[in-house]
């Protein structure tokens, strides 16, 4: 793709779980496991370095929803605990699962924007997009220089 893409928009191409490059192709390829490359235009997603950061946002949104909802429940309505144990876990649950896929698709797609964790030495300016193959690859798996970190 030749055209820049802005931040807002490569992070909800990656909140919408698809490739920040051409918003077409699918960033994973498990539940939380990020595709090696785009299958549509051959982005390089093997510098993205996600990690923990979705996790501890998803808990920081899914905690300042449930903690004030289940606050103000028991101070209208005085449910039993085990109701209040019945509704919010499987609430805090699902919510959670849910915003952790998006979550870490927008995160990658704010370091490929940024050219962050490695992405900016693969991206090639201007090329023109094609799908990469296995071709000069060990077993079907590119070889890349890990950051090196000076002090």
């Amino acid at each position: 793709m030749t055209e820049t893409v802005s931040l807002p928009k490569a992070m909800w191409r990656g909140f919408t779980m698809k490739c920040p490059n051409c918003g077409r192709g699918h960033l994973f390829g498990r539940f939380l496991k990020v595709a090696d490359h785009c299958e549509v235009c051959g982005e390089d997603f093997t510098p993205q370095r996600a990690d923990d950061f979705p996790a501890y946002l998803v808990i920081v949104v899914v905690g300042h929803v449930v903690v004030p909802a289940l606050l103000w429940m028991e101070m209208t309505y005085a449910p039993p605990a085990w109701l209040q144990l019945a509704i919010w876990l499987p609430f805090t649950l699902f919510s959670a699962l849910g915003l952790l896929q998006p979550t870490k698709g927008a995160i990658v797609g704010l370091q490929w924007q940024l050219g962050m964790e490695g992405f900016a030495a693969t991206r090639r300016a201007a090329a023109p997009v094609r799908a990469r193959s296995n071709v000069g690859t060990v077993g079907g798996l590119a070889e890349r220089n890990p950051p090196r970190y000076s002090r």
